[in-house]
């Protein structure tokens, strides 16, 4: 499932939806599986920003496409043709703010739906 400018792999790969609400961690998740790092700043991600992610399993390497959409209402309304294909989600909240926790049966719900 990879988009039209990325490779394809000779092992196996899956889209992966990252959703949640915005400030949760998602991109930052990402950012710290792809190089390692750990951002403090927070930035908006508008729309949404597709990496490749590869993992090493007992089975041998798999890959996943982590679209890493945006959790702010303002910037989703594409987000339903974000999880088409999609084949895996995590949706993520802050444990923190117990508002992002409740929303989390809304994003299962859109994910569900699609």
């Amino acid at each position: 499932m990879a988009l039209p400018n990325q490779q394809t792999v000779d092992y196996p790969s899956f889209k992966l939806v990252i959703v949640g609400d915005g400030g949760t961690g998602k991109t930052t998740f990402v950012k710290r599986h792809l190089t390692g790092e750990f951002e403090k700043k927070y930035e908006p991600t508008i729309g949404v920003e597709v990496h490749p992610l590869d993992f090493f399993t007992n089975c041998g390497k798999i890959r996943f496409y982590c679209w890493d959409t945006a959790g702010q209402e303002k910037f989703g309304g594409l987000r339903d043709g974000y999880y088409i294909h999609g084949q895996c989600a995590i949706i993520m909240f802050d444990v923190t703010a117990r508002l992002t926790c409740k929303n989390v049966p809304t994003w299962h719900r859109d994910l569900c739906r699609v």
